[in-house]
C-alpha cells in the first residue's frame, strides 16, 4: 500500500464520484465527527457522486438517504439500496429479495443467532439488530467486550456450516443468506440509478473502507484507499487498498477528501 500522500493529480482529476464505508471509515471511535461530515459536503460541492456502501441497518440507511449529502446509501453488505429523490421529495429503495424471501432467512438466522449465543460467551447481538431487515449483526466489539482472533473465527465457522454468507467488519460479523455483497449491489445502483456502466464506474470512482468486508471493493476497483487502521486486518486480507492514508477512520477519510481536492481544484 502506498502512502495517500503518493496519490497523483491526474488520478484525482479522473475521479467522478467517491464510495466508502461507514464505521470506522467515515467514523471514529464509534463516533461521526465534524472533519468527515465537513469533508463530505466539500465532495458534495464539488460535484461528487458519494455513496455509502455499509453494513448497517435498513433503519439507519433511511436517515442517511435523507439527511446526508448523497447520492444514495448500500446497507446490510449489499442487501438493498436506498436514495432520495429531491424532485419528487421521496425516499426510493431496491430490494434484492421480496419480503416473502426475507421471512424464510429470518427464521434460519434466528437458529444462527441462538447457537452462537450459546457457544461463544460474550458475543452479543448488535444493539441496531431491530432495524434490520435481512441479516443478523453479531457484535464482537461495539457494545461487548472485545472477543478474541479464535472466537470470531468460529462466528463465522458457524454461519458457514449453516450456508450463510458472512463478512467481518471492524465490530460486528453479519451473517445472511443470498448471493449478493457490498460489491454486486453497488454495481447495480450505479448502473440501474445513476445510468453509469460498471466498466466505467472502476476506472472514475474511487473507493475507502477499512477491514475484510470491504474487499471485494478493494479487488474491484482500480483507485481505493484504506484509512489507517486497516493495518489491523491487512495480514488477513488477500486485497488491500492502493493507498493507506496516515490518519484513522474519519480523520483518515478527511485526510483522503483533501487531497482530491487540492489535486481538483485549480
Amino acid at each position: 500500500m502506498k502512502n495517500i500522500n503518493d496519490i497523483t493529480r491526474a488520478e484525482c482529476e479522473n475521479v467522478r464520484g467517491v464510495l466508502f464505508d461507514i464505521d470506522d471509515t467515515f467514523t471514529l471511535e464509534g463516533k461521526l465527527i465534524p472533519q468527515a461530515f465537513s469533508a463530505l459536503w466539500k465532495l458534495h460541492e464539488q460535484g461528487l457522486i458519494l455513496v455509502p456502501i455499509t453494513g448497517r441497518p435498513a433503519g439507519w440507511c433511511d436517515h442517511i438517504a435523507r439527511m446526508w449529502p448523497v447520492d444514495g446509501v448500500i446497507g446490510e453488505n449489499g442487501a438493498f439500496y436506498y436514495y432520495y429523490d429531491h424532485n419528487k421529495h421521496k425516499l426510493s429503495h431496491r430490494h434484492i429479495f421480496s419480503a416473502e424471501d426475507v421471512a424464510g432467512k429470518r427464521q434460519e438466522l434466528e437458529f444462527i443467532k441462538d447457537e452462537i449465543l450459546r457457544k461463544i460467551p460474550g458475543a452479543g447481538v448488535a444493539s441496531d439488530q431491530p432495524f434490520r431487515i435481512f441479516d443478523l449483526a453479531i457484535d464482537f466489539r461495539e457494545d461487548v467486550s472485545p472477543l478474541s482472533e479464535a472466537d470470531i473465527e468460529e462466528i463465522c465457522r458457524i454461519f458457514k456450516r449453516h450456508g450463510a454468507e458472512y463478512k467481518v467488519s471492524s465490530i460486528h460479523v453479519n451473517g445472511w443468506f443470498g448471493g449478493y455483497n457490498k460489491l454486486s449491489t453497488t454495481r447495480l445502483f450505479l448502473e440501474e440509478r445513476l445510468s453509469i456502466p460498471w466498466d466505467e464506474a472502476v476506472h472514475t470512482f474511487i473507493f475507502v473502507g477499512d477491514s475484510p468486508n470491504d474487499e471485494p471493493m478493494f479487488q474491484a476497483m482500480n483507485l481505493t484507499v484504506g484509512v489507517a487502521n486497516i493495518r489491523h486486518f491487512s495480514s488477513k486480507m488477500k486485497s488491500l487498498p492502493r493507498y493507506v492514508t496516515n490518519k484513522s477512520g474519519g480523520l483518515g477519510f478527511a485526510e483522503m477528501a483533501d487531497k482530491i481536492l487540492e489535486h481538483r481544484i485549480k
